[in-house]
């Protein structure tokens, strides 16, 4: 019986895939973000919608640098311990440095 639990993560585990979307706006640089957090899903999204305005993090849309979204190996964890009712995602904004 444990071996086919262990077979069953083992196997979801490789089958999920870890994403990172990543919107380079203005140039080159950023490697450590200015905004970094975690939304909350549920249900794994469905008809939820999170915003985060890039501009006013950086102060103007000018001093965006990139906007990253990325859905991790610990999201999904978290997401297989909940049967999907628990799936968050990270967002980082990268700004010009002041």
């Amino acid at each position: 019986m444990h071996l086919k639990v262990l077979g069953l993560f083992l196997t979801t585990t490789l089958l999920a895939g870890c994403a990172t979307q990543t919107f380079t706006i203005n140039g080159e640089g950023g490697e450590v973000p200015t905004y970094k957090k975690s939304d909350h899903f549920f249900v794994n999204g469905i008809g939820q919608e999170k915003i985060t305005n890039a501009a006013e993090i950086c102060g103007g849309a000018e001093n965006v640098i990139k906007v990253e979204t990325q859905y991790s190996f610990l999201n999904g964890f978290l997401g297989f311990i909940t049967y999907g009712i628990y799936t968050p995602r990270d967002v980082k904004v990268y700004c010009k440095a002041s």
